[in-house]
């Protein structure tokens, strides 16, 4: 199954990021994809690097995008990742990924469940916690297991995905550098980045997908530099070794094959799943442990 990953930068505007996608979106169906993943509110700059009200706003928008991605799913034969401001209702706000199916219907949708909460990060002023939980999405191209960008950090949503029959791990991301960092701060955040991914992988024995964007972004209250986004979006095998990555800094597709049928191979030698010792493992369900 032919994936194919959308990196690009914010293009000034709204209508001309959409644009932008939808033509990338095109030229990867006719590149034979069947499976596009769009990185985390792709729609429109990354809003979340101050605290202004005047950014709910920008939810409004988000049943004509669902009408927009769906169509183009649709005039595309793909199933097609988005990600979405959704205005659930008046005050509250969600951090959405919407999954539409290769016909244009919404196949299902996943709301961001880990919300950060750091300089130029500034998510919990935005977005609810996500309320639907840790659920495959069911598609013609397999059981997606979407997470969000700061989901992926944290090991237990990728078990549970696992657990549940996942066939693949998603992770539509906006992460990046902030400029006051140091050299070594950056490059040693971005092999974090990379390794505890591939770690999700390796453990649970399954492809992973993540797509970043990339470009500078100004911090809107000009408290801070800004954020200069790191690419580097890339798809791991079920053995988690990296079989196609994008660059740092440029607008690009990256297509890979994605082979299912390695799982249960993979699964078959390294019985990780077989050896759980799930009777002790009640400790997780804490906060603190004592």
């Amino acid at each position: 199954m032919k994936t194919a990953l959308l990196q690009h930068s914010f293009q000034g505007s709204v209508e001309a990021t959409i644009a932008h996608t939808t033509a990338m979106v095109r030229e990867a169906s006719r590149g034979g994809a069947k499976l596009v993943v769009l990185q985390e509110l792709h729609t429109n700059a990354y809003f979340c690097q101050n605290e202004d009200v005047v950014h709910f706003q920008l939810a409004d928008e988000c049943e004509k995008h669902q009408e927009t991605f769906a169509s183009l799913a649709k005039e595309c034969g793909v199933v097609l990742v988005t990600s979405l401001f959704e205005k659930a209702m008046k005050g509250v706000y969600f951090n959405t990924a919407f999954v539409f199916e290769a016909d244009g219907s919404l196949a299902g949708k996943y709301r961001k469940m880990h919300i950060p909460d750091d300089p130029n990060f500034y998510e919990k002023f935005y977005f609810t916690p996500g309320d639907l939980g840790f659920n495959p999405i069911s598609t013609s191209v397999g059981k997606l297991g979407v997470l969000i960008c700061w989901d992926q950090w944290f090991f237990e949503p990728a078990r549970i995905m696992a657990l549940k029959g996942a066939d693949i791990l998603i992770y539509p991301t906006a992460i990046g550098f902030c400029d006051e960092e140091s050299e070594a701060q950056k490059q040693s955040a971005l092999h974090s980045w990379i390794n505890i991914q591939k770690a999700h992988s390796i453990g649970n024995h399954l492809p992973v997908a993540t797509v970043n964007r990339v470009g500078h972004e100004s911090d809107p209250s000009g408290s801070t530099e800004g954020i200069s986004f790191w690419g580097n979006s890339f798809v791991t095998n079920a053995r988690g070794e990296i079989v196609a990555q994008a660059s740092g800094d440029k607008d690009e597709i990256i297509y890979s094959q994605i082979d299912y049928e390695q799982t249960t191979n993979v699964r078959t030698v390294w019985p990780f799943f077989r050896d759980r010792r799930v009777e002790h493992y009640q400790d997780l369900q804490k906060i603190i442990s004592e």
